[in-house]
């Protein structure tokens, strides 16, 4: 019989509100929930379409072991138990940095797996965690936690009043505005020009957001510390300071004033390609505004200087007041009051070790998958000798991964893959261990939007599963604490938890009480629900659409919430200022190579990173493949034309693509859609069959090639050449 399930979807930060329709535990069709509390009817096509990977014939139905060359199915329970034999064994013999783990996407939009990853790392011992934020947004988290004191403090606009909202290096109408819980971002960002305010588009291509609503302006690629420099030399020159706030509520306004005071728009109009007017008519529409606030996303996190973009984008809304103003900036709260503080306290993503190979930082508790592969092949104490990733495939998302990182994942001892397929990642593992599809877990939001508040409108839901798993797969969370318990160790290294655990799970194997006390994660999220006074699981789904919480309100941040050591905003943190007092060495560079072709890269509106190339109606057509996006005037230089077959060369490698040529490029500028080149995905049978090129393999990798602040690696900005493709 046919039912209707109301849910959320897990794909992005947006967590739009979906209903399915389900027969037979098979999802038969999802389409937007029109009577949710905050997306009111919107939903994108991934969303939309998202349910063909659940039944897709490449599915993961049972656990697999290698066996020579091939894989066998192998029980759950001797699956476990030799793995956490191998794992038990390793750290007894090398120590716990031989053990490492990579989370990838999409479980970590879910609410506990991220946790539990967290957790089982924790109880391990090993520093040697990575994840993707690496490759996308750790330098944000670098920043927050040097300016406001907690790394998942971070301001974003308050959309629905501001006047001006100037959007760097991000693409709303595709990527629903990173970290941001924000659905139908056209829409809202259309309701600005409705109320009399603005929207500029800074980009080195004319976006899908750009074409809809707002002005858009061309930036050279991997020039925007520079165009923050002169927004906020221009600031000071209009002397728009907001004194007052600065005095009582900041510190190290005049170290940073005195940097940007080296690179007036004149100066830097050479590098940046916006003219001096153009910026100055920019930074006069946001002082003039009610209210106005600067955003930027991966567009500027993946450059040599995101970093120090994203922390000059931060002063300039934190000096001219537009931090916690109405239609400025705005720090929401969660669900648990207060959590940076205590969580800085418990020192909880505050981890200050540094890495065995290039001694980078810790952020956010892990180390830059940039490094993963030295961190596997240089021998001594603390080298990698087992890896278990989850739902990620670092072979296509981390930079060299073609030759360094396979090469590495080669000579590991062991390596677990779990996850919906058999990717390319998955192909060298030594056990397979078949996860659960968003739709086929119980939930509440991502972290960010539950426990900090990254959210305009704040509301709470919950959603049970809507379909259960249909063969053998097992929900991420319980693999996790199974793997612990066989390797012998405490999730979050606490002896109480792990006692729980083992007493819940013994429960279970008891006839007639393990149906009542077993564990499951819903009972999990069901405690946290009640411990978060929500009243548990059932009395959220009883509100299936959601429920508004208390509006985010200006004026409660500063001066109340800032958890930095002496309760002030930190405008120049010391080892910024000395990075950024470092910039004429870059700035030299821009100028000196001001003529070369640049790559950027790029989302597909209808694609997902890599994971979601396996579904035949999100990559037909000219979907097949991902293109060198070419402005004409740079095509004819080449000797191109739209449609013919390119090499694109960095100083790190090359990839043969298709151009496409289009005036949405600036002039210099290369974009290619990330995700792309799955030949050897072997267990991805539609994906495979797809066209184009890694662009990651542009990049390069090691402790000489990430931020040593942030540890991010260098995506955006690649110098290279383009020529027609040998034939």
């Amino acid at each position: 019989m046919t039912k209707r399930v109301t849910t959320f979807c897990r794909i992005c930060e947006a967590t739009c509100g979906l209903v399915a329709e389900v027969d037979e535990n098979r999802i038969l069709s999802i389409a937007p929930d029109p009577d949710h509390v905050v997306t009111k009817g919107f939903a994108c096509v991934k969303g939309l379409r998202q349910h063909r990977i659940v039944r897709s014939p490449d599915r993961l139905e049972t656990p697999m072991k290698r066996v020579g060359d091939r894989f066998v199915p192998i029980a759950w329970d001797d699956a476990i138990g030799e793995i956490g034999a191998k794992l038990r064994a390793l750290r007894a013999e090398h120590g716990p940095d031989a053990i490492g783990f990579y989370l990838g996407n999409p479980v970590s939009l879910s609410f506990l797996p991220p946790i539990l990853a967290a957790g089982f790392m924790q109880g391990i011992g090993s520093k040697n965690f990575f994840q993707t934020g690496s490759q996308d947004c750790n330098n944000k988290f670098a920043v927050a936690e040097r300016m406001y004191g907690y790394p998942f403090i971070q301001p974003f606009p308050d959309l629905d009043h501001t006047r001006c909202l100037v959007l760097v290096g991000t693409n709303p109408a595709v990527s629903k505005m990173s970290f941001i819980h924000l659905p139908n971002p056209a829409a809202r960002l259309r309701a600005i020009e409705k109320r009399g305010g603005q929207v500029f588009h800074v980009n080195p291509r004319r976006t899908e957001t750009a074409k809809l609503v707002g002005e858009h302006v061309f930036i050279r690629p991997d020039t925007d510390v520079f165009f923050y420099l002169s927004f906020l030399n221009e600031v000071l020159a209009s002397d728009a300071i907001d004194r007052k706030r600065v005095a009582v509520a900041m510190k190290g306004a005049a170290r940073i004033a005195a940097i940007a005071a080296r690179f007036p728009a004149e100066r830097t109009e050479e590098v940046t390609g916006i003219p001096t007017a153009t910026l100055k008519r920019i930074v006069a529409a946001y002082l003039a505004a009610d209210g106005a606030a600067l955003f930027s996303s991966t567009g500027v996190n993946q450059g040599s200087d995101g970093t120090l973009a994203f922390f000059v984008q931060e002063v300039i809304n934190a000096v001219t007041g537009n931090l916690d103003r109405r239609g400025g900036t705005l720090v929401g709260e969660g669900y648990v009051k207060d959590f940076a503080k205590h969580a800085r306290a418990a020192g909880n993503a505050m981890r200050t070790d540094r890495s065995r190979v290039g001694s980078l930082p810790s952020v956010v508790d892990s180390l830059p998958a940039g490094i993963l592969a030295d961190e596997i092949l240089t021998p001594g104490p603390g080298k990698v000798r087992a890896m278990v990733v989850m739902a990620g495939n670092p072979l296509l998302s981390v930079p060299n991964a073609d030759a360094k990182l396979e090469r590495a994942f080669r000579d590991l001892e062991l390596l677990v893959s779990i996850d919906l397929f058999r990717n390319e990642t998955g192909n060298l593992a030594n056990y397979l261990l078949p996860g659960t599809h968003a739709l086929e877990r119980a939930d509440l939001p991502f972290v960010f939007q539950s426990l900090v508040g990254l959210t305009p409108i704040p509301y709470v839901q919950a959603t049970d599963a809507v379909v259960t798993p249909y063969a053998d797969q097992r929900d991420e969370v319980r693999i996790l604490l199974d793997l612990a318990q066989a390797a012998g160790v405490s999730p979050f290294g606490s002896r109480a938890f792990g006692g729980a655990l083992r007493a819940w799970i013994a429960a279970e194997r008891i006839p007639g009480v393990g149906s009542r006390l077993g564990f499951t994660s819903r009972r999990m999220l069901d405690l946290i629900a009640r411990a978060l006074s929500f009243g548990g699981l059932d009395a959220l789904l009883a509100t299936p659409h959601g429920r508004l919480r208390e509006p985010n309100r200006p004026g409660t941040f500063l001066g109340k919430r800032v958890v930095t050591d002496d309760g002030l905003v930190d405008l120049c943190p010391p080892d910024l200022e000395i990075a950024a007092r470092g910039l004429e060495g870059r700035f030299a560079d821009e100028r000196a190579r001001r003529h070369r072709l640049k790559v950027i890269s790029k989302r597909e509106s209808n694609s997902h990173n890599s994971w979601m190339h396996n579904h035949e109606e999100l990559v037909r057509g000219r979907r097949t493949t991902n293109h060198a996006h070419l402005h004409p005037d740079d095509a004819r230089r080449c000797a191109v034309e739209d449609g013919t077959m390119v090499e694109v060369t960095s100083e790190r490698g090359s990839i043969v693509l298709p151009v496409r040529v289009t005036d949405e490029m600036m002039i210099g500028a290369v974009a290619i859609p990330h995700g792309f080149g799955h030949a050897a995905a072997t267990g991805l049978t539609v994906a495979r069959t797809t066209g184009g090129a890694n662009v990651n393999l542009l990049a390069d990798d090691g402790p000489d090639s990430v931020d040593p602040i942030s540890g991010m690696a260098r995506l955006n900005g690649i110098l290279v050449d383009v020529r027609p493709a040998p034939r």
